[in-house]
């Protein structure tokens, strides 16, 4: 079949069973109107995640050149972070199982004008299930065949989109956030279908390793009584009007839970625990401080601020971390929806939180400075992008 027409989506994925383990990949190809043309699966063995996804673009990309689409415009979609930087330039392929993919993928790219957004899973359904079937298929001893792809809209009798249904330019991320005044749509736009989700980003206050400049990953030290103070502070700031908290999610970690108890005993509500939300992994570098680590492991230093795919000796990279927080926000926002949520937690998911508001690189963590017991504001809304309403805000600090 050969298809009519400039724009065209590529929604791509792929799962492994274990990673590595058994594993498939899924791609549907859509017009602008969000009709289906095509659906690829294929399982591909023993196999990473990293490797499957990779696999699943790969065989979205030649399912549309087939189509004879090539030169056209295309939006390729994929809920793998580490995919969609590498293809945009703006990582490294660093793991050399996956550069001749990457080359591979790219070069058909050059083929089309291709445009490269990241979407949560949950928007990514298609593509995920059709992976599944191949997956589940090879389980049986089977192979997974294409159903047959009639190109009607997602109005018609059969399901087509799944749960990444949305019209080619519409942005899931939505939104502003004030920290220090009421909610309202931000400039330069219509007032919003329906009220954003808020999140109020609160960064625990003062250890003791925090005084000394240290690195505190996983460690788990309390705050001290200066860091008590500036907890309270940020309470009784939040207590008040015009904020108008519905929900406090908080850190597992101990120095962010006493904070957000600060806040719960003055709001009368309960702090909710997500996993997701604690700070990075340092491995080995945990209570160093960065001098310390500069002249113990200058060239594993110099590596990690080069590429955030790259982890501290037996820590967890940036790109790592980048995953779980956005899944912690996928969750939170959509459990919150409309409401102000208090999410307590640590430097470096604050600040990735900020980066992807802000659609920024990820280098821009490094030009951002949050001190202790600081308030951040992003605003989500279901018909707009996402905008950071605040950013280091100190004003209850003494």
């Amino acid at each position: 079949m050969t298809v009519t027409g400039e724009r065209f989506v590529v929604e791509a994925d792929g799962g492994s069973r274990g990673n590595p383990g058994p594993a498939g990949f899924g791609a549907v190809v859509k017009d602008a109107a969000g009709r289906v043309l095509a659906e690829v699966a294929e399982s591909i063995g023993t196999a990473t995640n990293n490797v499957a996804e990779y696999r699943g673009l790969i065989a979205g990309l030649r399912a549309l050149l087939a189509l004879g689409a090539e030169g056209a415009s295309v939006e390729v979609r994929m809920d793998s972070k580490l995919v969609i930087e590498q293809m945009a330039g703006r990582w490294k392929v660093k793991h050399e199982g996956l550069r001749p993919l990457a080359l591979e993928a790219a070069d058909l790219a050059r083929r089309f004008r291709v445009t490269w957004r990241w979407i949560p899973r949950e928007q990514n359904g298609h593509a995920d299930r059709l992976a599944n079937e191949a997956m589940d298929a090879a389980a049986r001893g089977e192979t997974w065949e294409a159903k047959s792809v009639s190109a009607e809209p997602a109005s018609g009798g059969r399901e087509v989109f799944g749960p990444s249904a949305e019209p080619p330019d519409a942005d899931a991320d939505a939104g502003p956030a004030s920290a220090a005044r009421p909610r309202s749509a931000p400039g330069w736009r219509a007032a919003p279908a329906r009220p954003p989700t808020s999140l109020l980003l609160l960064r625990h206050g003062e250890t003791p390793l925090s005084i000394e400049k240290r690195f505190s990953g996983l460690g788990d030290p309390l705050l001290t009584a200066n860091g008590t103070a500036q907890a309270e502070a940020a309470a009784a700031r939040l207590s008040r009007e015009p904020y108008e908290i519905g929900a406090i999610v908080s850190s597992p970690l101990k120095r962010a839970r006493q904070t957000a108890e600060a806040v719960a005993v003055r709001t009368g509500l309960p702090v909710e625990v997500d996993e997701d939300l604690r700070e990075i992994d340092f491995g080995a570098w945990e209570g160093y401080t960065f001098a310390e680590v500069q002249l113990r492991w200058p060239e594993q230093l110099a590596a990690w601020l080069a590429d955030p795919e790259v982890p501290p000796p037996g820590g967890e990279s940036f790109a790592d971390a980048a995953c779980r927080v956005d899944r912690a926000r996928e969750r939170i926002v959509k459990a919150n929806e409309g409401r102000c949520v208090l999410t307590v937690s640590h430097v470096t998911p604050i600040k990735l939180l900020l980066r992807f508001a802000l659609s920024a690189p990820p280098e821009s963590m490094y030009r951002m400075h949050l001190d202790l017991a600081c308030l951040s504001a992003i605003d989500y809304y279901a018909d707009g992008p996402a905008v950071v309403r605040a950013l280091n805000d100190t004003a209850h600090l003494p």
